[in-house]
């Protein structure tokens, strides 16, 4: 594993994610899509891409590594990482791989690996796997065994039609909504402006060519919706909504053209879906915002909350039959679709229940207590991190604090606020998150933080 934080490759149950041209390499990729193929055995693996430029050298290994292990290999193309987990749960297959490094910036790249359930590898599985890779003992298919690479491009679509069949489409269409969508030129640029069509709003686009490159930071988080933002003002749009490079997270701007928060996405989700009865809890991480606490509350639904990573979302998704569950980077799990962060399927839910109430949306966000939650990065190379973190755990002092987590992390917990300090699982930093009911308490709680950290590197 590098040791430059400059040139960081990322080797976590996550997957493997690093700067092209530097750090992931093809040796490397076909070397893990080798050990994958080795893990699952040689049945069907499906394999799917965003928009980033390197994917065409990325895929073309992924492909060779999987095909050298015996594997059946059906490229999917560009598509939702969402679409390539239905595929995967929905089918034969053994496994799936998409080529995607989601929120980051063009410079990288990354492997995610879903088992024949399109559910990331678990912890243990993750291990299993990086044991296979690190061994090198790579299942070898022989000369006359190797399969051609197959081609089903209609994977897109049966997730758009997945979802659609979960929304009341008519009532959709009778509202008469103006949706404005930034889709970051990534994977949702040919999906979102036709699913809105389908839902019968009237839509207005922007950076909706997958040809083109990222306008901005493919994450969906206030400060890279400025565009969005005169966007809905310009078009006098209903709503705005941003996708990442993906189709993983969805950030939502209001039709005063504000944008309130990645938080609120998995807000507004569960006012739709406990609203309409569906059963289960929530389920969310550590991390996420207490507001889903008191949208939950209202409906009668317990709150359970994972460490930070879509694996443990989606298991405890399944295992407590949730209704919803999500984190609050705009990620959303809609168990009735998928055990996946789909973040077409966020938008359509939102944009459903703005007809349902006939409210703007700056009008249910308004109905949703506030807090100001407060997001730092303290920048750390990989190796040193969890030390870090350990060292803060020891030295803790928190008087106001009624409860400390270490599920994930350090978490401080009192009846008003919380700190989160975490390592990151797919960049070299040690992430600080700290909430509050008052704005000045949330910054002094991320300051004091960061400083702490800090002064342990």
């Amino acid at each position: 594993m590098s040791t430059d934080v400059s040139r960081p490759l990322k080797i976590t149950i996550a997957g493997v994610r690093g700067v092209v041209g530097e750090t992931l390499t093809p040796d490397l990729l076909v070397n893990f899509s080798q050990a994958f193929g080795t893990w699952t055995g040689a049945g069907r693996v499906l394999v799917s891409r965003d928009t980033r430029p390197s994917g065409v050298m990325v895929a073309p290994c992924v492909c060779s590594g999987l095909t050298a292990a015996g594997c059946e290999v059906v490229d999917l193309g560009v598509c939702p990482t969402a679409a390539l987990q239905l595929a995967v749960r929905s089918s034969d297959a053994v496994g799936g791989i998409a080529i995607t490094a989601g929120h980051n910036d063009a410079s990288w790249n990354a492997l995610k690996f879903f088992r024949e359930d399109g559910i990331y590898l678990n912890p243990k599985q993750a291990e299993e796997l990086l044991n296979v890779y690190h061994q090198k003992e790579f299942a070898k298919a022989r000369w006359d065994e190797l399969r051609p690479v197959g081609r089903d491009d209609d994977a897109g679509r049966r997730h758009l039609e997945a979802v659609l069949a979960q929304l009341d489409v008519e009532a959709i269409g009778a509202a008469g909504l103006k949706i404005a969508v930034d889709c970051a030129n990534g994977a949702c640029s040919e999906f979102t402006p036709a699913f809105l069509e389908r839902l019968g709003c009237e839509v207005v686009a922007i950076n909706d060519d997958p040809e083109l490159p990222f306008p901005h930071e493919p994450r969906p988080t206030p400060p890279n919706l400025s565009q969005l933002r005169a966007l809905v003002r310009a078009a006098g749009a209903d709503a705005g909504f941003a996708h990442d490079a993906d189709g993983d997270r969805l950030g939502v701007v209001t039709e005063e053209g504000e944008a309130p928060g990645e938080e609120y996405t998995l807000c507004l989700g569960a006012e739709m879906v406990l609203g309409r009865g569906d059963p289960g809890p929530v389920v969310t991480n550590l991390s996420t915002t207490m507001a889903v606490d008191d949208v939950a509350r209202k409906y009668g639904r317990e709150v359970i909350r994972t460490g930070i990573g879509q694996v443990f979302i989606a298991e405890s998704a399944v295992n407590y039959a949730a209704a919803i569950a999500g984190e609050g980077s705009g990620g959303i799990v809609f168990p009735k679709i998928n055990y996946a962060h789909d973040s077409i399927a966020a938008l359509g839910h939102i944009v459903a229940l703005m007809a349902e109430r006939g409210q703007p949306l700056s009008a249910l966000i308004a109905d949703i207590p506030r807090y100001t939650i407060v997001k730092r990065e303290v920048v750390c190379p990989p190796q040193r991190a969890y030390s870090v973190l350990e060292e803060l755990r020891r030295g803790l002092e928190a008087p106001w604090a009624d409860e400390i987590n270490l599920d994930d992390g350090v978490k401080l917990i009192g009846e008003d606020r919380w700190v989160h300090i975490r390592v990151s699982l797919t960049e070299p930093r040690i992430r600080v998150i700290a909430e509050a009911d008052a704005r000045g308490l949330a910054m002094d709680l991320a300051d004091e933080y960061v400083r702490r950290t800090e002064r342990l590197l």
